[in-house]
């Protein structure tokens, strides 16, 4: 007897889901892959100066003015969106150790690196992507270079010095404008707003923000490049990787974000344990 609709229309929701797991895990596993060969490539030497320089510019240069934008009004917004609720409770003098702590520990690190993933993660993955379809990454090939050695490596450095310093730019500009709009805009007493800052804001909590930009650093690099490495289909396959490449690079920010932050709270508390948690 022949299967029902509802049946046939089971089994073909089965199935999809099925290739799209197997396709998620098959993309893990292959970045893994492209992750191991260029970390055992990183260590062979360092790249030419002449190479690494233009990198360094165009991904940190270049992106100032956008980080800044970007920064600026994370910090104003953060003044605004945080005014009312404090002035309700009497504690408007407190907001700038809850704008500063948000800044440095997440709105900054992961706003910059998404913003740095669409700016430099598809450049990254357009320009080699374009090498890639006119075969200039075989033309490396025959003339003895080796692709990932020759292109990954030195962009990968360049995200890992880079972005951490992008993401500094950020958190300053970000404080410093939620410092200005509280105190001119909205009449918070500036001695007080930092002195509030310099009470609940850490080393570590600067420290760990950084540390983050590494890690996202890492991602957006191994990400781009991979797509970049992988694209096929002529101008249409460029642009997929590039799109491809901010948002698998944007959902692995995310998540990492998460877990990171769950192992730096864990730390925190392994080294200083919380005598109220404690006892």
């Amino acid at each position: 007897m022949p299967m029902s609709a509802p049946v046939q229309s089971r089994e073909s929701f089965v199935h999809q889901i099925g290739r799209a797991v197997t396709s998620v895990v098959q993309l893990i596993g292959d970045i893994g892959l492209f992750s191991i060969c260029l970390f055992s490539k990183l260590f062979r030497g360092l790249p030419s100066a002449r190479v690494f320089v233009p990198l360094c510019f165009q991904i940190g240069v270049r992106s100032v003015s956008v980080i800044m934008i970007t920064g600026g009004f994370i910090g104003m917004v953060m003044a605004v969106q945080s005014y009312n609720q404090f002035r309700l409770m009497h504690m408007e003098n407190r907001m700038g150790a809850m704008i500063t702590l948000s800044i440095v520990t997440e709105l900054g690190p992961v706003l910059a690196a998404t913003m740095l993933s669409g700016r430099i993660g598809s450049a990254i993955a357009a320009e080699l992507g374009t090498m890639k379809v006119t075969e200039q990454l075989e033309a490396l090939r025959a003339l003895g270079a080796n692709p990932v050695q020759y292109l990954v490596v030195p962009r990968l450095l360049a995200c890992l010095l880079m972005i951490p310093l992008l993401t500094a730019v950020a958190d300053a500009t970000g404080i410093l404008s939620g410092w200005l709009f509280s105190t001119e805009a909205l009449g918070i007493n500036s001695f007080h707003y930092w002195h509030h800052v310099n009470q609940f804001i850490t080393a570590w909590d600067l420290l760990s923000g950084l540390t983050k930009s590494i890690f996202f650093g890492a991602i957006i690099a191994i990400i781009a490049c991979h797509r970049g490495f992988n694209s096929e289909g002529g101008a249409e396959g460029v642009g997929r990787a590039a799109t491809e490449a901010f948002v698998y690079s944007f959902v692995t920010i995310l998540v990492l974000d998460f877990f990171l932050g769950v192992f730096s709270n864990n730390l925190y508390y392994l080294i200083w344990p919380n005598p109220l948690v404690s006892g």
